[in-house]
């Protein structure tokens, strides 16, 4: 669970957060670490080498949830970060896809990735992400994604920024 459970999804909260997320210090080195809310200890941000990941919105829980309703609510999850992708076009153009499907195999079989990625994994964010950049002045990267943990747990939309470059290698570290 994030810090958003329960709150609308509204476009321009998301656009202002992500201006705000791409103006953020981020820590040339260290450890990863995974932040939490002082009282509920749902989910706010991760920050690690480089990078920072933080949710935007959060759907509802599918516990119960069947066709049709399964379909139509994660319809509605990917028209949602498509709203935001079409907004974030518009201000730095077309943006590229990076699938997780590699790095995310390799995880799963022990084998170590880019901490962007473990970030992105342990918060159970698995799907694509999609991604502008060089963006700005200092030249970051912006990406979105689509997860959640497993069926019946709610839709997480986030996004990220990174001081270096996203793409999935062979090798399952960014090039």
């Amino acid at each position: 669970m994030t810090s958003r459970a329960g709150e609308p999804f509204e476009l321009g909260r998301a656009l202002t957060e992500i201006e705000e997320l791409l103006a953020v210090p981020l820590p040339p080195t260290g450890l990863t670490t995974a932040l939490g809310d002082p009282a509920t200890g749902e989910w706010t941000a991760t920050q690690g080498p480089g990078f920072r990941i933080v949710p935007l919105w959060e759907g509802d829980p599918m516990t119960g949830v069947y066709a049709p309703e399964w379909s139509d609510a994660e319809e509605a999850a990917e028209a949602r970060l498509m709203s935001l992708a079409v907004e974030l076009g518009r201000r730095w153009g077309p943006h590229t896809e990076v699938p997780l499907h590699g790095p995310l195999l390799r995880w799963q079989g022990g084998s170590a990735v880019d901490p962007l990625f473990e970030a992105l994994f342990r918060q159970d964010l698995y799907g694509d992400l999609v991604v502008w950049g060089p963006v700005g002045a200092d030249g970051r990267r912006l990406a979105l994604t689509l997860g959640r943990s497993d069926g019946d747990q709610p839709l997480v939309l986030a996004a990220l920024v990174s001081d270096r470059a996203v793409a999935a290698s062979d090798e399952g570290s960014p090039s």
